[in-house]
């Protein structure tokens, strides 16, 4: 039997899947590391945290089926959160910790890229200056830690960091660079305009590659050190979306990952590189060689759900939380809730807006509110599904995961405000059988990874959407849509009151 190894690597651990041919899993192992915040809205990591925690979790996956079945893993690729900047000296170790994806400390860069590029970068990189982007990272260091800027003479990004480390060679594939703000991201190529712009080298980018591409293999005393074959192929792997996409069936027109974590994120695949969306949602390269994704994401989705169970019902669990949603009717009871727990991204990048319950009176129970929150966080995400559908996309399938695919209710819900079919998977291995996905393709197992999907991804249940449902909803998201113009001012004012 053959294996490939698919690697994710989060914010908070590395998960290393062990895929047969079947799209099986065989194993599975997961190392954790710490985060560090010096100062508020730092976020930081230590890269060798990562490369040792991978290391443990691939020697583990080993020790577990044994040597003769491990000298049957042909790939290993990966996933890896976006965004995070590695900056490497002349002799390839980092000058720094790297820092991360949620760190907002860059705002001031952020406008400074905005300045200087003005129109030309959503023409180029077709996305917005957003604090957790990398070039922002690169210039806050250039500016406030020069002695550690004047060492770097290449960056990467995390997963990049790690899979140097186990085979000395220093690449980036396009949907990863596609979150840095360097890359054209229709042309395929780092842009020499922004690079030029701020002063950049070329020689400051690794070697562009495609996510299925070949980038090396495991050097012989990590393979001895982990029990694999020094013969395993390593490949490049994608950015966490993009493998969450891979592994979610997300390769051909009219198909959509919503994936309901503590953030939410709405995905749709997108041929047309030319495809315009005013930089109010994410372009990026998809994990699918000359394909892209248009995404937008809500902050606060899982984590709006689970904030009203710690605060209104912690001593019970989501099951009991959630008993008695599906008796209330789309709307619940004329009641809102908007999900700014923390500010939102999409459509509205704003830190300052909060949430809010609306239409509160006597006759409202708890169960009520808790379907008020889950309507709105799902009215959140259509934001996304709108938007799309006005850039003429079509969405008709939604394939749902994380926390939302967990309920039958809440996947009729989406069906409902979505107004499309909404899918449910069998094994739901997220970005991690995306990246074993991008191996096995690699490896030579399937002629293409929608192959690779008909074979590992499995669909279970189906939701269609309710006619009625859906016309009432219609009507509420108008109203859900006003909520935020009507209240920004408010919650400005209101912000000088939290501490």
């Amino acid at each position: 039997m053959s294996y490939v190894i698919g690697i994710d690597l989060g914010t908070s651990a590395v998960k290393a899947l062990l895929i047969n041919k079947e799209g099986t899993v065989a194993g599975e192992a997961s190392r954790s590391y710490p985060l560090y915040h010096e100062h508020t809205g730092w976020s930081e990591q230590k890269p060798d945290d990562w490369v040792d925690a991978t290391l443990e979790a691939l020697g583990e996956l080993a020790a577990a089926i044994g040597p003769e079945a491990s000298a049957q893993i042909e790939g290993i690729s990966f996933s890896g959160q976006m965004h995070g900047l590695v900056l490497l000296n002349g002799a390839g170790n980092p000058v720094r910790n790297a820092i991360l994806w949620n760190d907002t400390r860059t705002t001031a860069q952020c406008r400074e890229i905005e300045r200087t590029l003005g129109d030309k970068l959503l023409g180029i990189t077709r996305n917005p200056a957003l604090e957790g982007f990398t070039l922002p990272k690169i210039l806050w260091v250039r500016e406030h830690e020069p002695a550690a800027f004047e060492q770097a003479e290449l960056f990467l990004l995390p997963k990049d960091y790690v899979r140097y480390r186990l085979t000395g060679e220093q690449h980036m594939d396009y949907s990863d660079a596609a979150g840095t703000l360097l890359l054209d991201v229709a042309a395929k190529r780092w842009s020499e305009e922004v690079l030029a712009a701020f002063e950049l080298p070329a020689s400051f980018c690794p070697p562009l590659a495609e996510s299925h591409g070949q980038t090396g293999t495991l050097l012989a005393e990590l393979a001895q050190r982990t029990g694999l074959p020094a013969t395993v192929k390593v490949f490049a792997g994608g950015a966490d979306n993009a493998c969450g996409a891979i592994g979610a069936g997300i390769l051909s027109e009219g198909l959509t990952l919503c994936s309901i974590g503590t953030s939410g994120v709405i995905l749709s695949y997108e041929n047309d590189k030319n495809k315009d969306f005013a930089g109010k949602v994410h372009f990026f390269n998809h994990g699918k060689e000359d394909a892209f994704y248009a995404m937008g994401v809500t902050l606060a989705a899982g984590y709006s759900l689970s904030w009203f169970k710690k605060t209104f019902a912690p001593s019970e669990s989501f099951d009991e939380l959630l008993a008695g949603i599906g008796e209330v009717k789309p709307g619940a009871g004329g009641l809102l809730f908007t999900p700014y727990l923390v500010g939102e991204r999409t459509p509205h990048p704003d830190s300052l807006i909060r949430a809010s319950f609306i239409g509160v009176d006597g006759s409202h129970e708890r169960v009520h509110f808790a379907r008020a929150v889950m309507e709105g966080i799902t009215f959140s995400l259509h934001e996304s599904v709108d938007m799309f559908r006005a850039a003429g996309k079509t969405v008709n399938t939604i394939v749902s995961i994380g926390g939302g695919a967990q309920n039958p209710v809440w996947l009729q819900m989406q069906a409902d405000i979505f107004d499309a079919k909404v899918v449910a998977l069998e094994n739901e291995q997220g970005p991690g059988l995306g990246a074993a996905m991008l191996a096995a393709y690699g490896s030579g197992w399937f002629e293409s990874l929608e192959a690779c999907a008909a074979k590992f991804v499995k669909h279970a249940e189906q939701y269609l959407p309710q006619p009625e449902a859906v016309e009432a909803y219609k009507g509420l998201f108008r109203i859900y849509q006003q909520v935020y113009t009507q209240t920004r001012s408010l919650n400005e004012a209101l912000a000088a009151y939290r501490s």
